[in-house]
């Protein structure tokens, strides 16, 4: 069992709040995350979207692309016609050797509103499960036809948020929707990443490494807030610096035989966490957790 350890930009530049980080070059994000010592980085909104220009420059610094978020409609449209939307990035995916296809359910989703606080979290009913489950089901199957495994990101403010939300959803859904198991959502929503991993190792595609800040996110919740004013609050933050037990979540990882990608991934403020210093910290405690654990990386 190998795993390679990667980063997420968004601790430069957040696609989401264009004010943190948005003015950071490309070159700066690409330079930190080759010096830090990461193998590779999923995409950002500043990446060049032709692959030719996109691998040339990921070359130059020695980085492979690892995937990158798309945003699914799939409770609006059909699930062929999620295909046909979905069809430039995956043929993205798919010329820069990527393994995995990220995706989340965005057509209801309340995380990139600032004025919508987290407890109106959408919800589906039966009917809703059901139809949502065939759909990415389907949506699945094709994206695993071309060599690429689709890998479902349960997310803060959307369809599959907390434990009950995660079951439906791995009741409804065939084995060819695999799953972005993100720490720092599970604890927040209530699910035990490490016991997640253990439950579904089939599932298990993709990892997200962040760590939770408990007090900002009870606080966060006690006024109501938004998503988006939970990362300005710094509910997130990397592994290391924060509440979860990173050496029981690898130790979970090494007990499965996962192998595949690591990432690290906390959206915070650059202006107040700097992206290289906190990035340095969130690969050297994942390289020692796993090391623990047993679980050998490849450069």
């Amino acid at each position: 069992m190998t795993i390679r350890f990667g980063v997420s930009p968004i601790a430069w530049i957040n696609d989401d709040m264009p004010e943190l980080g948005g003015d950071t070059p490309l070159s700066k994000v690409l330079g930190d995350a080759r010096d830090i010592g990461f193998a590779g980085i999923e995409l950002g909104g500043k990446f060049p979207r032709d692959p030719t220009e996109l691998r040339a420059l990921l070359d130059e610094y020695g980085l492979e692309l690892i995937g990158g978020w798309y945003s699914s409609n799939l409770l609006l449209r059909s699930a062929q016609d999620e295909i046909a939307a979905m069809a430039d990035h995956l043929a993205l995916l798919q010329l820069l050797g990527c393994s995995v296809f990220i995706i989340a359910e965005t057509s209801n989703a309340i995380h990139g509103r600032r004025q919508s606080p987290l407890d109106q979290s959408p919800r589906l009913n039966r009917d809703q499960w059901a139809l949502f489950g065939e759909r990415l089901t389907t949506v699945a199957e094709h994206v695993g036809a071309t060599g690429v495994r689709l890998a479902y990101h349960h997310h803060l403010g959307t369809v599959v948020e907390g434990q009950d939300e995660l079951d439906h959803f791995l009741a409804c859904t065939g084995p060819s929707v695999g799953l972005t198991l993100d720490t720092g959502h599970a604890a927040l929503g209530g699910i035990d990443p490490a016991a997640v991993i253990r439950a579904i190792p089939e599932r298990i595609t993709h990892v997200h490494c962040k760590d939770v800040r408990t007090a900002t996110f009870d606080a966060l919740n006690e006024r109501r807030g938004s998503f988006l004013d939970g990362v300005l609050d710094g509910m997130f933050t990397v592994p290391g610096d924060g509440s979860l037990d990173y050496i029981a979540i690898m130790q979970a990882l090494a007990d499965i035989q996962y192998s595949g990608w690591v990432v690290v991934e906390a959206e915070q403020d650059p202006a107040i966490a700097d992206p290289r210093a906190f990035g340095e910290l969130g690969l050297a405690t994942l390289q020692d957790a796993a090391a623990r654990a047993g679980l050998r990386h490849a450069a």
